[in-house]
């Protein structure tokens, strides 16, 4: 649990630092998608419009965590491995940096692989690349560190985000007919939901 604490520590710090902003933003989607749905009648399935409130948020999540520059270090390293290699398996510092900017790719590699169907995993590896390498340059003009193994990780880290959306894809068509419909998936939609909100509910001085 010790060495997983780095990762709920940086997710609870980059969520209390954009509540404000993640607030304001869900409020504004929310509002209008509403408003829209009452308007023209159009259609709405809550489990795919919540999915995508999901991903935008990651996104923004995203955003926050690769390009602050609190406790940043700058430099640039061109050398593949040389970076992940210094640091000692199982150390916080190797859940940290290495574990760390693995994970934080996963959800991209689900999120875009299921917005592109994607099929194969070269579909997902040019866009991760250019994602990544870009984050990577911004990074390194605003004064932080460019490290060629960060995009090494960021890509894997997409992969298996990619690997995870076609498994999960395939379970889906097999299984039984009531667990396709869009009920079900509603209903885990709004369990999850409920789950974030008492997760991050103390954020906004909640208690469940």
């Amino acid at each position: 649990m010790s060495n997983l604490s780095p990762f709920y520590d940086t997710f609870y710090w980059a969520i209390s630092e954009t509540w404000p902003m993640l607030t304001l933003f869900v409020v504004i989607m929310t509002v209008l998608k509403i408003s829209r749905v009452v308007i023209n009648h159009d259609s709405f399935i809550f489990y795919k419009e919540f999915y995508s409130l999901l991903f935008i948020i990651y996104i923004l999540l995203l955003y926050f965590l690769l390009l602050s520059t609190e406790n940043a270090t700058s430099g640039m390293n061109f050398i593949p491995f040389h970076e992940m290699t210094r640091y000692q398996i199982g150390s916080k510092a190797f859940f940290y940096n290495v574990v760390g900017n693995i994970a934080l790719f996963v959800p991209f590699g689900y999120f875009v692989s299921d917005y592109l169907k994607a099929k194969k995993v070269p579909h997902i590896l040019i866009v991760s690349i250019i994602i990544s390498l870009t984050a990577e340059l911004i990074q390194f003009k605003i004064g932080r560190a460019f490290d060629i193994d960060d995009i090494i990780l960021n890509v894997i880290g997409s992969i298996i985000g990619f690997m995870g959306y076609i498994s999960i894809r395939a379970i889906r068509l097999h299984l039984p007919k009531f667990l396709q419909n869009n009920v079900f998936y509603n209903i885990l939609a709004i369990i999850v939901l409920i789950i974030i909100v008492i997760l991050f509910g103390s954020i906004w001085g909640l208690r469940v």
